[in-house]
């Protein structure tokens, strides 16, 4: 009879067959990384988001300037990137109290019904869609969270000190125009007369 000589037998194997609790704890470790790997992913990609909360003009009181962008601003219901129906529906049709409701060419002027002076808000429509929502001085009785102080501001330096410092800005005797690009905002400061766009943020 030929004895065939037995594969050698290495350090590494003779350590997992005397402890083959090893291998059970390392596939735990493995299982516990890759959630963890998992889970930071996860974190990160919503940690932008989770931050952002919606501010419906009329209502929020939202006072945080980095907590929001132009993506999470509403006026009555109506979003930057919503239909033309829906915003016809919401601001036209279904008869918001005390406001006046008109439809000139591309935009949806809102005005005060007590005293329709002048539009107070509206949205531009183009291409069938929202594409930038607008507030102004007449509106500030009606607006919550920091854009009340925004309408209400004596300066431009009060503006800063409600958004902070803008990112693009142009300051003369006869007011001044702060872009806050990354938000999507920009405030238009004629002296009593104070202009907010909301437009798409890059």
């Amino acid at each position: 009879m030929t004895l065939r000589p037995s594969a050698p037998v290495t350090q590494g194997a003779l350590v997992r067959d005397q402890h083959p609790q090893l291998q059970a704890r390392k596939g735990d470790e493995m299982t516990w990384m890759r959630q963890g790997a998992l889970a930071m992913v996860f974190f990160a990609a919503t940690a932008g988001v989770a931050y952002a909360q919606p501010y419906e003009l009329s209502q929020h009181d939202v006072m945080d300037a980095a907590s929001f962008t132009s993506r999470e601003i509403s006026l009555f219901g109506v979003t930057l990137g919503d239909p033309e129906t829906t915003a016809s529906d919401r601001l036209v049709h279904e008869q918001i109290p005390g406001v006046k409701a008109e439809q000139e060419a591309m935009f949806i002027l809102l005005l005060d019904q007590r005293k329709p002076v002048g539009p107070m808000a509206g949205v531009r429509l183009t291409n069938g869609k929202v594409d930038l929502i607008f507030i102004n001085s007449r509106f500030a009785a009606r607006t919550r969270g920091l854009f009340r102080r925004v309408l209400t501001s004596e300066s431009p330096d009060d503006v800063r000190k409600i958004l902070g410092k803008e990112e693009v800005g142009d300051e003369n005797v006869m007011g001044a125009v702060l872009n806050y690009e990354k938000q999507g905002v920009l405030v238009n400061y004629l002296g009593k007369d104070v202009n907010v766009e909301f437009s798409h943020s890059p």
